[in-house]
């Protein structure tokens, strides 16, 4: 990176982010327009990078075979119920690590310890593929629930194969933890890269992915949510059930934590 002519780096997860932080990636950047606008909880705490978009990584399920009336939490999905019900994508997989990386924020190693041990053993099926492989085993009825993120079922309704459509009609999507802390959120973000060579452009144009224009595009092209509030979303993201309560812990405390969640998968079994 030391020669790179970039002058920002963007990529999805904060997990991503604060390892690209750890290499020295990043130069922090002082800009009033970027903290008012992006909140305390979707950037670094010394404004390294910032969120721009933000994704749920939630429950969907198979709407012939759950009622979301027995949904409730990701804690519960460790309950002997879910046995042999649940699809998810191998521990390697960030998201699945920045999700493990937050509950240990929220619950504690132990409790969370606990939770992989007992969650692994409600897998459907071995971990693959990537979380469209979640959804359309959970539309096929292999498995009745999945763990993924809110912007892949809109590519099935919006898809002109009618196949793909009907997979969107099979799937539900719950948010979990709305009577406590919320539902797991992680973001699409960047920042200023260190030998940027165009500094001040490079901040102007981060500054300009907080604007109305650049938020509505961003969000709606890739059907995620904006950081930005008042922002309009995309029309079928809406219809998943918005606004919603989302978990308020920072994402810049996901990648500190991902040692231990992998750890924890690996002990568990989460291959």
């Amino acid at each position: 990176w030391a020669n790179s002519p970039a002058d920002v780096l963007i990529t999805v997860d904060a997990g991503r982010l604060w390892k690209a932080d750890q290499a020295g990636i990043f130069a922090p950047v002082n800009s009033s327009e970027l903290n008012s606008n992006i909140p305390a909880n979707l950037r670094h705490p010394d404004n390294h990078w910032f969120g721009f978009t933000k994704r749920a990584r939630v429950i969907m399920y198979n709407k012939d075979r759950v009622n979301p009336a027995e949904l409730s939490t990701y804690e519960n999905l460790a309950d002997p119920k879910w046995q042999g019900r649940i699809a998810i994508r191998s521990s390697s997989n960030i998201y699945n690590q920045s999700l493990v990386a937050s509950l240990i924020a929220s619950l504690g190693v132990p409790a969370v310890k606990a939770w992989v041990e007992s969650f692994v053993g409600n897998f459907a099926r071995k971990p693959q593929g990537n979380d469209r492989a979640q959804i359309e085993a959970v539309a096929a009825g292999i498995a009745d629930i999945a763990i993924a993120n809110t912007y892949y079922l809109p590519r099935y309704i919006k898809s002109d194969d009618p196949a793909k459509q009907g997979i969107f009609k099979k799937v539900g999507v719950f948010f979990p933890n709305q009577q406590n802390r919320g539902a797991h959120i992680n973001i699409s973000g960047g920042g200023l890269v260190k030998t940027a060579p165009n500094r001040e452009n490079g901040i102007k144009f981060l500054e300009y992915l907080t604007s109305p224009t650049a938020q509505t595009f961003f969000a709606q092209a890739n059907s995620e949510y904006p950081v930005v509030s008042g922002t309009p979303i995309d029309p079928v993201l809406a219809g998943f059930g918005f606004p919603f309560k989302e978990d308020p812990t920072s994402v810049s405390q996901y990648g500190p934590n991902s040692a231990t969640a992998v750890q924890l998968m690996d002990i568990a079994g989460w291959v």
